[in-house]
């Protein structure tokens, strides 16, 4: 311990030795530490806040929805700060004064890119932040160009994101149409080639399909209607079956059949003559003619051997007949199809090349056909969704909080940066008069001489000053002080002047 204490009171017995040496080291570190704080500009910045909202209840019918909206709002976020939006505030704004060719604009754009950000503190919550720290611009100027170069971001956005849609909605349509246009000439010449074909081939017509697809379906069509008609057939040999079964009339008599209707009529003709009527006579003409319809129905029962008819078989001769005039209608269709795709394949069979043509030249048909519907429904579903969002979308813009125009430099710091040079000067003289010590190889104690160099020191010869010494030492310590209190009343002096300027740009 005794050995430490002892080099701490050398190393300063050794600067202390050496103090105008420190003290002017000190000066010169401090001088240029603070001629380099006073180059560095003063950075000024300017924050704003915007919200917006993108809003429509008929949006998400028309296919606008949520993640629509967060990609625009992203967007919006990412092409806000693009080179095109940065050179026009660089235009905008003074930094524009002096550019004079395309390489000064660029650095300025670049320049002004570092100096700006947009930051989404949430969905539809932004904040810009400008800074300016042009080494031309006084620091009044810095600050309000902070403040133009955040306005001017806001400004521009209102301009390519409120009103921008509509432009690059009918940029979309308007190529959309041409596309539409193109098409539709195509699928005029594509109708006049098929209808030459048809024309000059008569037998080969497309009708909509090619001729191996409508043998195809021919085919496919005369397969189900065999399953059909089996299916008829068999339903018609059921009730055959349940008509052999059937009765076609019940037991019923007497009195109440037609025979015994037809004697009670004869009964009442016979007691008319009896009463002296004749025959012009309009009852016996009624009756005579009720029993000639009596006559008729009698006999009728007679050859069924007697009794009512049977609801039951009539009723299975009409499902009979309805079965089948269905088998009837189904064997006619089928006898059609089968003469059609015998056409077909003879048709194919005779000239395959002809075949091949009609399918290339309806297949060719086709797609144009699909290529022009699509693109007019992509078309109505974009003029749709540009009119939904130009003209009924909701937009909600808000400045939350305005530029700002800044009062104080956020960088550099400084006072902080003054106090801390001079701290650093002060330990630099030091740290230089004990480095200078060192390398003078001077012992300030008999015990550091006697370790250096291994001998035993007898004694220490003290030194003898007489008074004009002692006050030419006195007058030489004020000095010291004086200079050395001069580097902290500098210090304070420049804290004083940079306070004041921050003053006068507010």
């Amino acid at each position: 311990m005794n050995g430490l204490y002892e080099e701490l009171l050398a190393a300063l017995h050794s600067v202390w030795h050496r103090r105008w040496i420190a003290l002017a080291a000190a000066w010169a570190i401090c001088f240029l530490g603070w001629l380099a704080i006073a180059l560095i500009p003063n950075t000024y910045e300017s924050r704003a806040r915007i919200f917006i909202q993108l809003d429509d209840a008929l949006a998400e019918q028309v296919g606008i929805g949520v993640a629509d909206k967060k990609r625009d709002i992203e967007r919006i976020r990412q092409t806000l700060t693009s080179a095109v939006n940065l050179e026009k505030v660089v235009r905008g704004t003074r930094l524009g004064d002096t550019i004079q060719s395309p390489k000064q604009m660029e650095s300025a754009v670049a320049g002004l890119g570092k100096n700006v950000s947009v930051v989404a503190q949430q969905d539809n919550l932004f904040e810009i932040t400008a800074t300016a720290n042009y080494a031309s611009f006084s620091d009044a100027e810095n600050a309000q160009l902070a403040r133009e170069v955040a306005q001017k971001l806001i400004d521009i956005f209102r301009e390519e994101n409120l009103s921008g849609d509509r432009g690059d909605m009918v940029e979309t349509l308007t190529f959309v149409n041409q596309q539409l246009r193109a098409r539709e000439k195509e699928l005029e010449t594509a109708e006049q080639r098929r209808t030459t074909f048809e024309a000059q081939h008569p037998e080969m017509a497309l009708g909509g399909a090619a001729v191996a697809q409508r043998l195809e379906s021919s085919r496919t069509q005369l397969r189900d209607l065999e399953a059909d008609l089996s299916a008829a057939q068999s339903s018609l040999a059921a009730i055959d079956g349940q008509l052999a079964g059937t009765p076609r009339s019940v037991a019923g008599g007497g009195a109440g059949g037609a025979a015994g209707a037809l004697a009670t009529a004869q009964a009442e003709l016979a007691s008319m003559k009896a009463r002296g009527l004749t025959d012009n006579h309009p009852d016996v003409i009624v009756a005579r003619n009720q029993i000639a319809g009596l006559r008729s129905a009698a006999a009728q029962e007679a050859a069924s051997g007697g009794g009512a008819p049977n609801p039951a078989y009539s009723s299975l001769q009409s499902i009979r007949a309805e079965r089948l005039a269905n088998v009837q209608a189904l064997t006619s269709r089928k006898a059609a199809l089968q003469s059609d795709v015998a056409s077909l394949t003879a048709s194919a069979i005779q000239d395959p090349e002809l075949a091949t043509e009609a399918q290339r030249i309806n297949r060719d048909y086709d797609v144009l056909r699909q290529q022009y519907d699509k693109l007019l429904q992509d078309r109505e579903e974009l003029r749709l969704r540009g009119e939904v969002k130009t003209e009924r979308e909701a937009v909600k813009f808000q400045v939350v909080d305005p530029p700002t125009t800044p009062r104080k430099p956020v960088a550099p710091n400084r006072p902080l940066l003054l106090v801390g040079v001079l701290m650093v000067g002060l330990v630099g003289g030091c740290a230089g008069a004990f480095a200078l010590g060192k390398v003078r190889s001077v012992f300030a104690t008999t015990a550091g001489l006697e370790r250096a160099t291994g001998l035993p020191v007898l004694g220490a010869i003290s030194q003898n000053v007489t008074d004009q010494v002692r006050l030419l030492r006195r007058r030489r310590l004020k000095y010291f002080f004086g200079a050395g209190a001069a580097l902290c009343v500098l210090c304070v002096v420049l804290l004083a002047v940079e306070f004041i300027q921050r003053g006068m740009v507010a």
